[in-house]
């Protein structure tokens, strides 16, 4: 996101969000007309792209609309494409919508300009006491709570039964899956044109920097502004274990340079035993999958610290120059019902942040294949480092990308990949 260097707006903002935190010291939004009793409107911007997920934040929103006539919620369909683009320029203008959807890792940057309401003392206590705590770590920025998280992703391990079955290889029980299990399974999979894993690493960062937690990465030190990357031996603990994997022929190399929806393909058409996926697939696995093919979720992945993966929700946040805070929070209490979050949830295939919608998601999708697993896959969630950077994102496309590209490839080692993440930090950000 191109940072505004602002002066007066940023002042405003700021003035704002004092006054917005000095009337919401008693906590929980409000569902009643404006002070001079005109119904009000609330104008929510979502970019839900998938028609399920679109319907299903229409039926909550005229289930809102129904019980709530003095606070209509407007929505207001937003590019997936161009989002940040959109944010900048609808705040500049001071015409940004009162709710915004987005996730974590993009609102940061607009947080940290001044452009959002802090939740603390918006939203419902009954709504906050409700959030994972890892979750409510990652939309925490420098102690406010910058947006209130729906729905995220972990990355799990798919698995075609019957060609681990063929290769002697029982199917991995319990809560997770140690790293070296999962080279094993992969080696005794791969025979003539199989491989073992198909993964779709075009753009690894994001999974290597997740996937790492498990054993204690963090890539970045420092706070605030002073954040630069520092890369250790346990950042690098991923990237080596994908790579010996390449290297003796267990990981499809040309999946390698292909994206995670792309290697379903190969996946499908029995050329791979496993695929690492975002856990959001099962839905179009379950659809897509050959009839006769049966497929599996294996435990999710753990490092030495655990099969902790980084919480990176997808977000609701209101505009801090609202006129209309209190409705647009009690709206946010709503649509963080337990119902509704599952309703959202299961439409997206993705996984509710609130402890009470993943119990009654884990009940309502017990039967489903893959769901159990995936649900478990939640359970070591933490706010990374990384969300808290600024200009993460342009490092990640810009230098990280590449950077874990050359490395798989083979054209660098260790030592070369370290440099090129932690120069490069000062380079885009200097």
């Amino acid at each position: 996101m191109k940072r505004l260097h602002r002066t007066t707006i940023a002042l405003a903002a700021a003035a704002a969000a004092a006054l917005t935190l000095s009337s919401c010291t008693q906590g929980g939004g409000s569902a009643e007309p404006s002070a001079d009793g005109k119904p009000v409107t609330v104008t929510f911007q979502s970019f839900s792209d998938q028609p399920a997920a679109i319907q299903a934040t229409k039926e909550i929103v005229d289930a809102w609309n129904k019980d709530h006539p003095d606070v209509t919620v407007e929505i207001v369909q937003a590019p997936t494409d161009s989002l940040d683009d959109k944010l900048t320029t609808q705040f500049a203008g001071g015409v940004a919508p009162d709710i915004i959807h987005y996730e974590v890792l993009g609102i940061v940057p607009f947080a940290r300009d001044g452009y959002l309401a802090d939740l603390t003392g918006l939203l419902d206590k009954k709504t906050m006491d409700d959030i994972d705590p890892g979750v409510l770590e990652s939309v925490t920025v420098d102690g406010q709570i910058i947006g209130a998280p729906t729905e995220l992703q972990t990355y799990v391990v798919f698995a075609n039964k019957k060609l681990l079955d063929a290769a002697g290889v029982a199917v991995p029980t319990g809560d997770s899956m140690s790293w070296d299990e999962l080279a094993t399974i992969a080696k005794a999979t791969t025979t003539g044109d199989v491989h073992g894993i198909t993964w779709g690493l075009k753009s690894p960062t994001a999974a290597f920097m997740s996937l790492g937690m498990g054993f204690g990465s963090t890539y970045f030190t420092g706070e605030g502004d002073a954040m630069k990357v520092a890369v250790k031996d346990a950042d690098l603990e991923v990237p080596n274990r994908v790579k010996a994997m390449i290297q003796e022929g267990s990981v499809d190399p040309i999946g390698v340079t292909q994206s995670g929806s792309d290697v379903l393909a190969t996946f499908y058409a029995g050329k791979a035993a496993m695929t690492v996926q975002g856990s959001y697939q099962v839905a179009n696995i379950a659809t897509d999958a050959p009839a006769d093919m049966d497929w599996v979720v294996l435990p999710p992945l753990a490092g030495s610290k655990g099969a902790v993966q980084a919480a990176n929700p997808q977000t609701l946040s209101i505009n801090v120059d609202s006129p209309h805070q209190k409705q647009a929070a009690a709206f946010l209490d709503y649509f963080m019902q337990t119902d509704n979050l599952v309703k959202m949830n299961i439409a997206d295939g993705l996984i509710p942040t609130t402890v009470s919608a993943r119990e009654a998601l884990a009940k309502q999708t017990a039967d489903k294949k893959g769901w159990p697993a995936i649900v478990t896959s939640a359970e070591g969630l933490r706010g990374p480092a990384f969300l808290q950077a600024n200009g993460f994102v342009r490092w990640k496309d810009t230098v990280a990308t590449p950077a874990f590209q050359k490395f798989l490839g083979g054209e660098t080692d260790d030592k070369a990949l370290t440099s090129e993440l932690d120069d490069g930090w000062a380079q885009v950000n200097g």
